[in-house]
């Protein structure tokens, strides 16, 4: 399709979709249209992501881990992402394929709110990112997976909210907490000893490192920070003010605070009964 076929379609489209837009036009250039893929054990596979929400806004974290196999494919992935101004999302699973799907997202709300001169409300972020992930359906049923979690500030309730998917698309809604990846076991266990309604977003910055940590001890396709070489966890906060990362020096501080009570306790902070 040439420039100008391409100009009269768009501007002969009855939807504020990119994605379905380019489904009609290029299908082709659709992540979950990838044919002729490796193996999905030597495709690179990206763990852990966890968040936490909280009266004032809403944490999400990943660890810097991807793997191939057994080996480690790369040591400073970034899985979390700024979505929009009021809402973040991070990656599981296929590292190659998720990363399209986040760029495609960040595009299609970009694309929405041009067209349409409003941004979506977050309820309907959620339900174009499950309608994506739904998309993938046929490339999940080979093994590439891609497992977002998507929280942002809801400005309509005044609240902050986590969204979590399956491979099919399904959209859920989680209270306080939640994580996904292959060390989300773990780092959920964490979470639910650690998770208060009344902490602050500072705290909600301090449990995600913390679950994180415990994650990469039990699971060993999840990253521990690496002090050495300056690898840490890649931390979005999300407010009422917006959706900002967390500089890495801030983050690279409270990582060597939990480091320091570790050396202390390993297993981490003890649970009040």
């Amino acid at each position: 399709m040439n420039t100008d076929e391409m100009t009269r379609a768009f501007l002969a489209d009855p939807t504020s979709s990119f994605t379905r837009f380019v489904g009609r036009t290029s299908p082709d250039l659709l992540p979950s249209a990838a044919a002729g893929r490796p193996n999905q054990d030597l495709s690179p596979t990206a763990t852990t992501i966890v968040a936490v929400a909280t009266s004032d806004g809403v944490v999400l974290a990943g660890d810097r881990r991807a793997t191939m196999g057994s080996m480690i494919a790369q040591r400073d992935i970034q899985k979390v992402f700024t979505a929009d101004d009021y809402s973040a999302i991070g990656i599981a699973g296929s590292a190659g394929l998720a990363i399209d799907v986040v760029k495609l997202f960040r595009v299609e709300l970009e694309h929405y709110e041009k067209i349409e001169g409003a941004p979506l409300t977050l309820d309907g972020k959620a339900n174009r990112l499950a309608s994506m992930i739904r998309g993938n359906l046929g490339m999940a049923l080979q093994g590439f997976i891609v497992i977002p979690l998507f929280v942002g500030w809801d400005a309509d309730h005044g609240r902050a909210r986590i969204f979590s998917y399956d491979a099919t698309g399904g959209c859920y809604e989680e209270t306080g907490y939640h994580a996904v990846g292959s060390g989300s076991l773990f780092a959920r266990g964490s979470l639910k000893k650690l998770y208060s309604p009344a902490a602050d977003i500072h705290d909600a910055v301090v449990m995600c490192i913390q679950a994180l940590f415990d994650a990469a001890d039990d699971d060993s396709a999840t990253g521990g920070p690496d002090v050495a070489r300056n690898i840490y966890p890649v931390v979005v906060r999300v407010t009422a003010q917006g959706a900002t990362q967390i500089p890495e020096a801030e983050i690279a501080e409270v990582t060597r605070g939990v480091l320091a009570s570790r050396s202390i306790r390993p297993d981490g902070p003890e649970a009040r009964l």
